[in-house]
């Protein structure tokens, strides 16, 4: 049985794991370190340190080692003390202990034992895949001030073909000035000429769109607006008779003539003696439901007609 090994498994779950008749090992959590002197960086780790004093058996490595091997506890107890002997003639004849992952033990001359941890095994989980590196300083300043030393030191002859090239470099500065205005300016153009084309499509867009609405639009609620005294031709309509006021229902007024001819032909369909009044003082072809020469009869069917075709629906009344 290698009792070390079960030890080291312990070192990583648990601070503290005694070995009966023996003594114990103890482990303290360290932050990251960094020596300035080296350029080491250390990842965080637990160190591991050695007690003497502390020999009772506390049943952690037992109770482990009898689960790791499957024997009974009492068979474990027996197998640590024997290998606790062991190690103990080792360091009576040997001097010197040494333990897989966990440090090496030694007895000085005052018969006290001596623990030096290895450092191979870093027993902090949180700190798994983590290593100690080195890093190579950074040395600018350093040799920034040497460069300026050595430029105090030794003069710098410029060649002719040097000074020809210098002469160039400040047009050459001028040069890629101007370069990148120009291309910022065509940049800048190109943003402007999309945008104007974006705003003339939407402009054209709500134009075709208000133009769709106004020549779709079925009813023009005109009784709120003072309205100049409309003269009728007698020509355009031969319902209306000299001297008798006749009352129309108008069903809608559109701009296009044709909308109109359509929606009177819809009303005939429906069975309303629908008919063409003419234009009104905005250019609009206004369609009647029908036309009435008694004022009660008029009111009665636009009432019907708001509640069953159009709310929108109004009155005309002329002589």
């Amino acid at each position: 049985m290698v009792l070390e090994h079960y030890i080291s498994d312990l070192l990583y779950r648990y601070n503290c794991v005694v070995v009966p008749g023996f003594g114990a090992f103890l482990t303290q959590k360290n932050s990251a370190k960094i020596n300035v002197v080296t350029n080491t960086f250390s990842a965080p780790n637990k160190s591991i340190v050695f007690n003497r004093q502390l020999t009772s058996n506390d049943g952690l490595l037992v109770s482990y080692v009898s689960n790791a091997e499957k024997v009974s506890y009492e068979t474990a107890l027996v197998e640590i003390e024997n290998q606790v002997k062991v190690w103990q003639d080792v360091l009576i004849q040997e001097t010197s202990l040494h333990l897989k992952n966990i440090g090496s033990l030694t007895r000085n001359n005052e018969d006290k034992i001596l623990f030096q941890p290895a450092n191979e095994t870093n027993y902090l989980t949180s700190s798994f895949g983590l290593s100690n590196f080195n890093s190579i300083p950074v040395l600018r300043e350093e040799l920034k001030e040497e460069i300026v030393e050595i430029e105090e030191k030794i003069p710098f002859v410029i060649s002719p073909e040097r000074r020809a090239t210098s002469r160039f470099r400040p047009y050459l500065k001028y040069a890629a000035i101007l370069m990148l205005a120009f291309s910022t300016g065509i940049t800048g153009y190109r943003a402007y000429q999309q945008q104007r084309t974006n705003e003339q499509v939407a402009r054209q867009d709500a134009q075709e769109y208000v133009n769709k609405q106004i020549q779709e639009a079925t009813f023009f609620d005109l009784s709120p607006l003072e309205l100049p005294t409309v003269t009728i031709d007698a020509s355009s309509s031969s319902t209306v008779k000299e001297g008798v006021e006749t009352h129309y229902i108008v069903a809608g007024a559109f701009r296009v003539k044709g909308n109109a001819d359509r929606k009177i032909e819809q009303l005939k369909a429906l069975g309303f003696n629908a008919g063409y009044y003419g234009t009104n003082a905005y250019g609009l072809h206004m369609v009647t439901f029908d036309s009435y020469t008694n004022a009660n009869d008029a009111l009665k069917a636009l009432r019907e007609i708001k509640l069953t075709q159009s709310k929108d629906a109004w009155l005309l009344s002329e002589k």
